[in-house]
């Protein structure tokens, strides 16, 4: 397990026990952060964005997508072969923000209690004394997650869903924003165990980073050779200002056009016979959070039909298992989403609303929906 910054390990920060864990970013410090305006939340994005593809060539769409996961409060799951930069784009992201960082190496012999913490006694006190494990940061990276046992792996399902950990009874908040970015080698490889479902659900969104393009990789070749770029890599955002463009994203309109289309989305996954497990109404909300983002990104304080097209292979293709018919027949979970999603109805277009950045206060009719093809 490694650290960057400053620690994680704050035992008084994680000795707070909770009732409840409410809205992940209802709190900053004790404060409810306040949403930027549009020209603040594009300049900030556009930080984050132009630091990581100087790093990554030839992955633009993986970077902002891997930043739409964050503004929407989601995890990240990056699989593909090794050596195409899956801890390399973790590591950017989460070196671009001035946050709490530490990463966990998932190894066979990784216990529970390294990732959550344990409970230590104390013989000059007589108490037992809480110590929290690497999980208690801002940003968590979780290098070769599926090389870790079930039993491991299960240790991050509360703190992904409800930002806590309960160790002996109690409860601990983890530090707010917070994010798993994990990377995992595919299941054909040597060594992995096969994330379970409720584990994979818990991930908003899984990228392959796949190959660099020829340009890409000769660009590589040439800048990446004295140096890695990371060590070049400094914050350029700080922790209040991404949990500010969180909260700009939590206002994003969304119209009960785009609601039912995307809850149609999830239900056509369930009621497929190619399917024998569709997307859960947890991915609904997830997928809705991430088209929410998408939006924001794109300069609009509205969602369209569009933008949950966009993010809907990412947010459920890890989700729903084919049937092994239609597996055997040559079908794939991204396949089957194109196929659903071709089909679909999508809600109509109303009167033009203008193309608002996040944050405007000059809102009027909001939108109800808009032809993909607009």
């Amino acid at each position: 397990m490694e650290s960057h910054r400053r620690t994680a390990n704050d035992v008084s920060a994680a000795n707070r026990s909770l009732a409840g864990v409410a809205d992940p970013v209802s709190h900053l410090n004790g404060h409810r952060p306040t949403p930027m305006d549009g020209a603040s939340f594009h300049a900030a994005s556009e930080r984050i964005l132009t630091t990581i593809n100087t790093v990554i060539d030839g992955k633009s769409d993986a970077a902002k997508l891997a930043l739409t996961v964050l503004l929407a409060q989601g995890h990240l799951l990056l699989e593909d072969v090794p050596g195409v930069g899956k801890t390399l784009l973790a590591k950017t992201l989460a070196r671009t923000i001035d946050c709490t960082v530490n990463r966990i190496q998932f190894t066979p012999d990784l216990l529970p209690s390294d990732v959550t913490g344990v409970s230590i006694y104390n013989q000059a006190s007589r108490l037992f004394e809480f110590r929290p494990g690497a999980v208690f940061a801002n940003i968590v990276i979780g290098d070769e997650i599926n090389r870790a046992s079930a039993k491991t792996q299960s240790a991050l399902l509360e703190c992904m869903e409800e930002h806590q950990v309960t160790v002996d009874g109690n409860s601990y908040r983890l530090d707010e924003p917070f994010m798993v970015v994990a990377t995992q080698n595919p299941i054909e490889m040597e060594g992995t165990y096969p994330l379970p479902e409720a584990q994979r659900d818990r991930f908003m969104a899984r990228i392959s980073m796949g190959y660099p393009d020829k340009d890409s990789e000769i660009e590589m070749l040439e800048t990446h050779q004295a140096t890695s770029p990371l060590a070049r890599v400094s914050a350029v955002v700080t922790t209040a200002e991404v949990a500010a463009m969180i909260a700009t994203v939590q206002q994003v309109y969304v119209s009960q056009a785009v609601k039912e289309y995307t809850v149609s989305v999830g239900r056509a996954t369930r009621e497929s016979p190619l399917l024998r497990l569709g997307a859960s109404p947890r991915s609904m909300l997830q997928l809705l959070r991430a088209a929410k983002a998408t939006a924001a990104l794109d300069g609009r304080d509205f969602v369209l039909p569009d933008d949950v097209v966009h993010v809907a292979e990412a947010v459920l293709a890890h989700r729903i298992i084919l049937d092994r018919k239609a597996a055997g027949a040559g079908e794939t979970p991204h396949s089957v989403l194109r196929g659903i999603l071709s089909r679909l109805p999508v809600p109509h277009r109303p009167a033009d609303p203008g193309n608002r950045a996040p944050g405007s206060t000059n809102r009027t009719t909001p939108v109800a929906g808009m032809s993909r093809n607009h």
